[in-house]
């Protein structure tokens, strides 16, 4: 079931993620990030720290390297 969440990042980076610049100031990237809290966390627990990750980002985070923990 992990592969499907892993799938849709790829769709994204393939499509979507290339219109826009990549300057993400987290390490790894956010889709990196999600890719590997779904492969670690499992589908409905590693979306929802995507999601958590994604929501972090903003111009006043500090930004840094951020990895999913097991």
């Amino acid at each position: 079931m992990y592969r499907l969440g892993v799938a849709l990042v790829w769709i994204w980076r393939a499509t979507a993620g290339a219109l826009f610049p990549t300057t993400c100031k987290y390490h790894p990237s956010c889709s990196q990030y999600a890719i590997d809290a779904v492969r670690t966390r499992g589908l409905l627990r590693g979306s929802l720290l995507a999601g958590w990750r994604l929501l972090r980002c903003n111009p006043w985070s500090r930004g840094g390297f951020d990895p999913v923990t097991k």
